[in-house]
């Protein structure tokens, strides 16, 4: 039977795929103590398709950032599932560091990562709300827009 958290994502429309697999030498996540770390996690779809591709402000709207961090969180929540089995488990999202892939002029980052913020507190509740840093990028892995990391206080 499914938990409160993955309840919670069903009504939400979302189903949770397989973590995504590193594409270079590190891990997923890291666990110490009671924080999970999670690498950052770009913008696929579940079917390995980039949700947005190519730089904000230069042919990349706020909206499709928007979506493209949200997919960022979901896919850090798949990492956080496969690494606790249990999304119950999470005491506290405590970080969320974004990374936009960015026209030099565009200013908007912390717009386009209210994507992931936004997912986070949907699902969380006050457990969801987080520190956060957002750095606009002059690129990112496979020209993906958007690139989310978290840090998670877990049971």
């Amino acid at each position: 039977m499914a938990g409160a958290i993955e309840q919670k994502l069903a009504s939400l429309g979302i189903r949770l795929h397989a973590a995504p697999a590193p594409v270079a030498n590190y891990v997923g996540f890291v666990r110490t103590g009671n924080l999970l770390f999670v690498s950052g996690q770009v913008c696929f779809d579940p079917l390995g398709k980039l949700i947005a591709k190519g730089k904000l402000g230069a042919g990349v709207s706020i909206e499709q950032g928007q979506l493209a961090a949200r997919g960022c969180g979901i896919n850090l929540l798949a990492q956080v599932k496969a690494a606790l089995g249990d999304l119950d488990k999470v005491v506290r999202v405590v970080r969320l560091g974004g990374f936009i892939n960015s026209a030099p002029d565009f200013l908007d980052g912390p717009k386009v990562l209210n994507g992931a913020s936004d997912l986070m507190v949907e699902v969380f509740g006050d457990k969801g709300r987080h520190a956060r840093t957002t750095v606009g990028v002059a690129s990112l892995p496979a020209d993906a827009s958007v690139e989310v990391e978290g840090t998670f206080e877990v049971a």
